[in-house]
């Protein structure tokens, strides 16, 4: 298994229930992009500061 995959199964089940259907959600919503090639490239930078801050509590605990 890809690394990325590994590590997002772990956190998947380490983050509050709440927090994990977030994460699912959203890379259920990039994968369907990708499928029909359709990313673009430019960031929301609230979605960024988002996924910080959901990283930063993560590794506060």
């Amino acid at each position: 298994m890809d690394i990325l995959a590994e590590r997002l199964d772990a956190k998947l089940r380490e983050w509050k229930p709440a927090v994990a259907g977030q994460v699912r959600r959203r890379v259920a919503e990039i994968i369907e992009l990708a499928d029909q090639d359709m990313l673009d490239v430019m960031r929301s930078r609230t979605v960024e500061q988002e996924v910080l801050d959901l990283l930063n509590e993560s590794s506060a605990r």
